[in-house]
């Protein structure tokens, strides 16, 4: 009796895979001789892992799947010497045609998030959008005999995968414990401040003398900040966490009138030298005012403020900075993007004790949309090479609503 779910090996989901795609984009050629179906296989695009099957290995797996009536040899014409392959799995399933678009694309692919599948089945059926893949997943998924399963999702990922069942799951590796972040603050928010107070005084003349040029190796942040000055309008703008004043003049360069905050009176002293014809005060982000003559920030930056603090900070950090902008003015931050909380005791040439937190990006956005902001736009980068400390970073531009 046939197999109604097989378990393959992973060279057999991938014959069975490359015959049923195909099967469907070029059926003009299908079924496939030995050569196409090698081709198939290791082709470099459209397969992870790539691969290098020889003849002698396909040979003895397409022996295997016909003994279990998962392939059928077929000859090219009337009295030809040349044998071709025609894939039986889809017999032994009974699954439609999306179902069969998705299987086919986790044959060859593996786990994958339904926005991928909707992508790479293209070729093989049009979902109209990620819900109709998710629907029929659940579908595959809540048969007698289930052909997929979702995964749990792990660090760094922003959506669940699936993955099929027509062999072994995917290895996976216990994740590590969660990261701490609130390990900053475990002797409460005033000691880790002052940390921080401390070490950025110390540091100021080495970190202006380092940092304050870095924004010419940096494209992105240089057209972020542009659009944001751009956006203002004329309105006041507010950099929190202005350091060296780098990020503050990039704005002004760009038209905005703008004012850098900063907690270190060390660090305002060199952003005044820095840049006399701009305006600089000592102040906590936390407890940043409304501008003297305006109502309102139009918009307010925060390039890497909040790398001193924990996740569970964030959400009344940036509300409190929402209350303070105009409506329809705009907050953008940058920080550091990862899982991971790193100890510091040295800072730009001098002994410090700081903790840099490595942000998660899905619970930074949880915080934005708590703090009421819309028209969020999020962007993750890697680090330049040469350039920046080794971390991936995150952008987030979102709007105070009118």
């Amino acid at each position: 009796m046939a197999e109604s779910r097989p378990r393959l090996s992973a060279v057999e989901q991938r014959v069975l895979g490359a015959l049923l795609e195909k099967q469907r984009t070029v059926p003009a050629s299908y079924p496939l001789t030995l050569n196409s179906l090698r081709t198939a296989c290791n082709q470099a695009s459209s397969r992870e892992p790539v691969t290098d099957y020889d003849d002698s290995l396909l040979q003895a797996t397409l022996k295997e799947l016909r003994d279990r009536e998962l392939v059928r040899p077929v000859w090219a014409g009337a009295g030809s010497r040349v044998m071709k392959f025609h894939q039986r799995l889809e017999e032994h399933l009974g699954i439609g045609e999306p179902e069969l678009a998705l299987l086919t694309v986790l044959l060859l692919r593996g786990p994958q998030a339904p926005g991928e599948l909707k992508t790479r089945t293209a070729r093989l059926h049009p979902f109209e959008d990620r819900t109709e893949v998710e629907t029929v997943l659940r579908g595959l998924a809540e048969l007698s005999e289930p052909l997929v399963v979702e995964l749990e999702r792990r660090p760094g990922q922003q959506d669940r995968r699936w993955a099929h069942l027509l062999g072994p799951l995917p290895e996976t590796t216990p994740p590590p414990p969660p990261v701490d972040r609130d390990v900053v603050i475990a002797e409460g928010t005033e000691a880790r401040d002052a940390r921080v107070l401390a070490g950025y005084d110390a540091a100021a003349a080495g970190y202006a003398r380092e940092l304050s040029g870095e924004l010419e190796h940096k494209p992105f942040d240089r057209w972020l900040l542009d659009r944001i000055a751009g956006d203002a309008n004329g309105g006041p703008v507010a950099d929190v966490g202005t350091g060296p004043g780098h990020v503050a003049a990039r704005l002004a360069a760009s038209g905005a009138e703008v004012v850098g905050v900063d907690l270190s009176p060390a660090m305002i002293d060199e952003a005044r030298n820095l840049f006399p014809d701009l305006e600089f005060e000592v102040g906590d982000l936390t407890k940043l005012l409304r501008p003297r003559a305006a109502a309102g920030w139009s918009a307010i930056t925060a390039w890497y403020a909040f790398v001193h603090m924990a996740t569970s900070e964030l959400p009344a950090v940036i509300a409190g900075l929402a209350r303070v902008l105009n409506p329809g003015g705009q907050l953008a931050f940058a920080l550091h993007a990862g899982e991971e909380v790193r100890h510091v005791d040295e800072l730009c040439g001098v002994p410090v004790d700081l903790e840099f937190v490595l942000h998660n990006a899905s619970e930074v956005l949880d915080a934005v949309t708590a703090a009421g902001l819309v028209d969020i736009e999020w962007y993750l980068r890697s680090p330049l090479a040469d350039v920046e400390t080794p971390t991936d970073r995150l952008y987030v531009l979102a709007r105070r609503p009118l």
